[in-house]
């Protein structure tokens, strides 16, 4: 037990932090991947990817559902609500999912990666099902909060599958974590960041097992899942969280600027973050989940630990990019993926604290927020395309992918907060959104403006990483762990 203790929560007193220590920038990078993990993180990739093209078709669909004639072509009437919680469920859950495959992979020992190939497979079988869903039997759309549902057969059955695969993953990768050692350098303080979001995972899973045990299925759609995916739910942002600071560190380092961080206060922050996610058993253990203290209690902590983690590492990210000037062509599409994801994680805090009432600024906070995440995770993945064999994305496509992708959902949001400003309620559309003066018709019109260039983006995306993979490389010229 004091073997597995340490190797998740460091080394012991008087170690030093290696290369700070030193007077050293710290490297803030992981070793270049052996090939099994390398044949591991191809996969997950591949998952992510297919992720994002099924959200961009979906999101397509979600255009032809709000058009008439062509409408009347889709296999149910409330189409709309059918693609969006696909689009929703591929877009976040499915995506970050196959990210943290990709990051766990690399971290971990060889241990149990039997497991990790078998949650590969699970979580690949219930993202098609689930898709494949929408067009058989879907179901009656469910839009919870976290994780929004079709009650079709179809879809559950893959939603559990992935489920399933999901907690395989999550169990192989505290079973393979590896050990921090004596000195923390700026490599195991990343580690101790991976390995904290998979408890982080662990215990919105154990959330959702409780909450599993202790709803009654006999309420009614809505409410049963809104309350099933609560408190997981925000669980579950820690581990993104986590990834997304670890993602911020590492980048920073790979495209050249100089961390004036020390590894242990990297590491600290980390340990804050996971620590605040310990409020979720408390918030079960305190008060029922029907209870407003219960949800309250999940948000505040989000919303503590979140910031008081996020904000020392920021700071430092921010300082190293302004002091760096000039970047290799390599180095490019890295900075403009940190410098965006930043923008937009910035952008949806602020609006966080702007909410007030059901209206659309509450997407609006939560659109910056994860696509601030996953901005960090298109550039980490840049990053690691050499280390996989594939070929470093260099073209001016790359650089400009992150910007465009970030610039369509600043404007996306900033519509939806317009918008959400004189009342425009969420989770409705066309008639339903009852916009009654210019200034909201102006703001929505801003939204989806932005909305389509955040898609293409996205999309594009997947073209550079498309052509990386196609083009020359291998596991030999896969480079430095810088």
């Amino acid at each position: 037990m004091s073997t597995t203790l340490h190797s998740f929560f460091g080394a012991p007193r008087g170690s030093t932090s290696g290369e700070f220590a030193a007077g050293l920038a710290p490297a803030y990078a992981l070793p270049v991947p052996d090939a099994a993990q390398r044949a591991l993180g191809r996969g997950w990739l591949g998952l992510g990817l297919l992720a994002l093209v099924g959200s961009g078709v979906f999101s397509i669909l979600l255009v032809l559902a709000r058009t008439p004639v062509l409408n009347q072509w889709l296999p149910v009437a409330d189409f709309f609500r059918v693609a969006l919680v696909v689009h929703v469920d591929l877009s976040v859950l499915v995506w970050f999912v196959a990210m943290a495959g990709l990051l766990w992979s690399l971290n971990a020992t060889p241990r149990g990666a039997a497991f990790s190939w078998a949650a590969l497979g699970l979580c690949g079988a219930g993202a098609l099902s689930m898709s494949l869903g929408a067009f058989i039997q879907p179901g009656a759309p469910v839009m919870a909060n976290y994780v929004p549902v079709l009650e079709g057969r179809l879809f559950m059955i893959g939603l559990i599958v992935f489920g399933l695969g999901f907690t395989l993953l999550v169990l192989r990768s505290l079973l393979a974590a590896p050990p921090l050692g004596a000195v923390i350098d700026g490599a195991r303080a990343l580690r101790f960041g991976l390995n904290a979001s998979a408890i982080a995972a662990a215990v919105a899973l154990m959330a959702l097992v409780w909450s599993l045990a202790v709803v009654p299925s006999s309420l009614e759609g809505k409410a049963y899942y809104e309350i099933l995916f609560w408190g997981g739910g925000h669980a579950i942002q820690f581990a993104w969280t986590l990834m997304m600071l670890v993602a911020w560190l590492w980048l920073a380092h790979a495209s050249g600027a100089r961390l004036a961080l020390s590894p242990r206060i990297a590491l600290l922050m980390f340990a804050l973050a996971l620590a605040s996610v310990f409020v979720t058993p408390f918030a079960y253990l305190a008060h029922d989940v029907f209870t407003v203290e219960h949800r309250n209690l999940h948000t505040w902590a989000m919303r503590f630990g979140g910031g008081v983690a996020i904000l020392p590492v920021a700071l430092a990210v921010l300082l190293a990019l302004l002091s760096r000037h000039g970047a290799r062509a390599e180095q490019r599409p890295l900075r403009a993926a940190l410098i965006a994801s930043m923008a937009l994680f910035t952008a949806g805090g602020v609006i966080g604290m702007l909410i007030s009432g059901n209206n659309v600024k509450i997407p609006a906070h939560y659109h910056g927020c994860i696509v601030g995440v996953t901005l960090a995770l298109m550039g980490l993945v840049y990053h690691l395309l050499p280390q996989l064999g594939y070929r470093a994305p260099r073209s001016r496509l790359a650089v400009w992918q992150p910007y465009l992708y970030g610039l369509g959902q600043l404007m996306h949001i900033v519509g939806l907060v317009w918008s959400g400003g004189y009342g425009v309620q969420r989770k409705v559309a066309g008639a339903e959104q009852v916009l009654r003066s210019t200034a909201e018709v102006a703001g929505m019109g801003l939204m989806g403006l932005g909305g389509l260039l955040a898609i293409i983006g996205g999309l594009l995306f997947v073209v550079v990483v498309l052509r990386s993979v196609r083009g020359t490389g291998s596991a030999e010229h896969a480079g430095s762990p810088a």
